[in-house]
């Protein structure tokens, strides 16, 4: 990677993947709530940010995104579900990326390689439901996937070289999932940049549109 935009890059995921790309030696440029203001619930703050931002980029990372929003747990059952909630989760998991891919055209390089990548979630994928629950995040993250599977066609079109994933980087142990572990797996923050840059290295322009998890396998939609 020669050059690369994070976006989220004070979660335990930007960090760790900003870390990683700093000891291969890349220009990394960060973005996030915490240390920029940057909201990706503000659609006029994200475009006025962006706008200042030249490019090309090699990477664009999305690694944004919550589990809770203003203290809403994922439902349990329909029965809890709130409209304000899933709002929320679908301005910050969905609605968000969409507004940085954008800009990917402008930012993406059109005669070389390029990856725009989004952090998605297995619980995202409908063909993989098998427990329920947990349904504004779910959906958030089936958006998220159909967005930028969207748009991975239309910068095809421009950007023959360019590849548009979403990624699942396994169960990691970050804030966002503390309450959730329980008894699952999970593996560090680093574990998890490592994972997910090696899948990034290994994507051709044909893999463009996927769903992939952290060992590189194709996740169902």
């Amino acid at each position: 990677m020669e050059k690369a935009l994070i976006i989220g890059a004070s979660g335990g995921i930007g960090q760790a993947v900003c870390k990683y790309l700093k000891g291969q030696g890349a220009d990394v440029t960060t973005l996030s709530r915490s240390a920029d203001g940057f909201d990706l619930t503000d659609p006029d703050g994200v475009h006025r940010t962006l706008d200042k931002i030249s490019g090309p980029f090699n990477l664009i990372f999305v690694a944004s995104g919550a589990l809770e929003i203003n203290g809403a747990e994922p439902e349990k059952t329909l029965r809890t579900l709130a409209a304000q909630a899933m709002m929320d989760q679908f301005a910050l998991n969905a609605v968000g990326p969409a507004l940085i891919l954008s800009h990917a055209s402008r930012l993406l390089p059109r005669d070389r390689r390029a990856v725009f990548a989004v952090l998605s979630a297995r619980v995202g994928s409908i063909g993989d439901n098998r427990l329920g629950g947990w349904v504004s995040y779910r959906a958030s993250k089936a958006a998220v996937n159909q967005i930028v599977h969207t748009g991975a066609i239309e910068l095809a079109r421009t950007h023959k070289q360019a590849i548009c994933v979403t990624l699942h980087p396994g169960t990691v142990k970050t804030e966002f999932t503390r309450k959730y572990l329980g008894r699952h797996p999970a593996v560090s923050p680093d574990t998890a940049a490592a994972n997910l840059m090696s899948v990034i290295q290994r994507l051709t322009p044909e893999d463009t549109g996927g769903f992939y998890d952290w060992a590189g396998k194709p996740v169902p939609w």
